[in-house]
Order: C-alpha cells, then structure tokens, then sequence
C-alpha cells in the first residue's frame, strides 16, 4: 500500500507518498480501508522533527481517519469486515490503509458521509475530554474558545452552544470571526487588533468567562487567566506560542480558579477508549440531529499532503483539511 512518511525532519520536501508493507492487525485491533484522514497540526510538527510518535507506533501520519473494515484482530468481536467506521489513532491514518485499536474505532454519525466523517475523530475526543469532561463546562456558563476557526475551535463552538454556554471566540480575520458566528459564537474576537481579556470583561460585564480552551500557550497565559472568572478552568492544548511562562498565583488563588495541560495522542489506551465511547454515546447524537457538524475546508489527495501542509501552517483555513487515498 501507499502512506505519507517523511524522510527525516523538515520542510515541506520532506513528505512522501510511497510504498510500504501493508499492516496486518495485532489482538484486539482493526484495518481499516481509509476512505479519507485529516491533517493535524501535530502532523506538522512531526514533519519537522519536533513530534516523534509514541514508542511503537508507525512513522505513517494520520492521527484519525475514516473508511471501512477490512480485517478483524484475534478477540475483536464488535466490528465485521465492511463495516463503515471513523477512528482516533496515534498514528497511521494517512495511508490506504490503517490499523486502529477497537475501543478507539467508533460507528460513522447518522447523515454524515464517510469521507467527511474523517474530520471528526480528532477534534471530538479532543473537545469532548477537555471541554466537558475536564473542565465541566454547564448551560449559563461563558466559554472562551481561542482559534474559532480552527478544526478544534469549530467543533469547540459548536459544543459549547450545544450545552447552552454563552461562547466567545477568537480569530484573525474579520471572514474568519464571522464564520465563528456562523457556527453560534457570540462574541467574535480578532486578537490581531484586540486584547482578548479586556473584550471578555466586557462582554461579561466583567465577571470574566467560566472555562478557556487555548492552543497557544504560553504567549496567551497572563491574559487567561485575567479573562477567567471566579472559579475558571483554563485548559491548555497548543503551544503555539510558546512552551514557557510565569504564573501568577496571587491572580489564580483569588479567582480561585484552575490551570489544566492535556494532550491525547500519548494518553493510555484505556483512557482513549473511555473518551471515544462518552463521545459515541454523548455528541454523536447531537451530530445525528444536526445541531452539531463536522466543518471542512478542503479535500485533497494523499499524494498532495505538501499542499495540506501548506494550508496549515498559513492558517487560512476554516475546520479541518482532509486527504483521500
């Protein structure tokens, strides 16, 4: 079969779409016929050597994708050969075909296409695990969403309305802002011409928001946790601007509020199970209704991942870019 490898660390020349040997599932696992993957950010950061996967996991990108079974592991007994399925992987997804553990494979959603439903697995149990089930978000509740019109920020807005928070979101453009609004944000942000905290104190009337999900890091920490409301839970996911920066506990201790670091692709698999079924059982019938949908800018061809790439790290796009074999 073909899959996108990288030949050492680097530039967008580094991505190759070659041939490898096909896998072959262990216990307990799938193959999965990939109809389609999605680039991740974490992608990038693999190709230039920053992102090694976990030890014993393959060097194929891809952390999710979609398709249909197409041979069965020893012991696995909740999948037949055809079925159609999206799945969460540590690695692999951008490939024809992959191997997926069964307890991170997950049925496709009512009224959404096997191709599309490749933009789901990652921002879901990413969304899902911080969102609600870390940070607890409640209806009346303000969220802050930062990087609106990302494939997390999309899928982050969504949810937040679903559970009837009030979400603010922020993004660099006033067409990227707009589609935030689109998706049900209610305060649009551009954090290239505004201070994100002092517009969150006034959208709240000061009070600040209840919980933040943030993918930048350490360039965004003083002002999150200015944003944050008493009580707040500021969730970090992204280090995108930067790794390192000071807290001010004299400022968290008053709000009596909570600083949280997640990352998924290195969680046990026990954990990732849990996360994909609460999200099986929980968002997929609000994707099934409607009232929550998988946003993609662009599909192309595995063979033009250097292209998927590029759009990435432009930061043009709006949700998630997909790749098909």
């Amino acid at each position: 079969m073909r899959a996108v490898r990288c030949s050492g660390g680097g530039d967008l020349d580094v991505l190759q779409w070659i041939d490898i040997d096909d896998p072959v599932p262990g216990p307990g696992e799938v193959v999965i016929d990939v109809a389609a993957s999605a680039v991740n950010r974490a992608d990038l950061l693999q190709r230039m050597g920053f992102y090694p996967p976990p030890p014993g996991v393959t060097d194929t990108l891809g952390l999710e994708c979609s398709g249909r079974i197409a041979a069965l592991g020893a012991g696995v007994t909740e999948w037949s050969v055809g079925d159609e399925v999206c799945a969460l992987l540590a690695g692999g997804g951008q490939a024809e075909r992959a191997v997926a553990p069964v307890g991170q494979v997950m049925p496709i959603p009512a009224g959404v296409e096997l191709i599309t439903a490749a933009a789901l697995p990652e921002v879901s149990t990413t969304v899902w695990s911080n969102v609600v089930q870390l940070a607890a978000l409640r209806a009346g509740e303000a969220l802050l969403v930062h990087g609106g019109a990302s494939g997390i920020g999309t899928m982050a807005i969504q949810i937040g309305k679903a559970l009837g928070a009030t979400v603010l979101a922020t993004a660099g453009s006033a067409a990227k802002l707009e589609r935030c609004r689109e998706l049900g944000a209610d305060v649009g942000i551009n954090y290239r011409e505004e201070d994100f905290a002092a517009v969150t104190a006034t959208a709240t009337g000061g009070r600040g928001v209840d919980v933040i999900l943030d993918l930048m890091g350490a360039s965004y920490l003083e002002r999150n946790v200015a944003a944050l409301a008493t009580n707040g839970r500021l969730v970090v996911i992204g280090m995108q601007g930067g790794t390192r920066a000071e807290l001010d506990l004299a400022a968290l201790l008053g709000k009596r509020a909570s600083v949280h670091a997640t990352s998924l692709r290195s969680r046990p698999l026990e954990e990732k199970t849990a996360i994909c079924r609460a999200v099986v059982a929980d968002l997929w019938p609000l994707i099934a209704a409607g009232t929550v949908r998988p946003v993609v800018h662009a599909t192309l061809p595995m063979s033009q991942v250097a292209e998927a790439h590029r759009l990435i790290s432009e930061g043009e796009h709006v949700g998630k870019v997909l790749l098909t074999p």
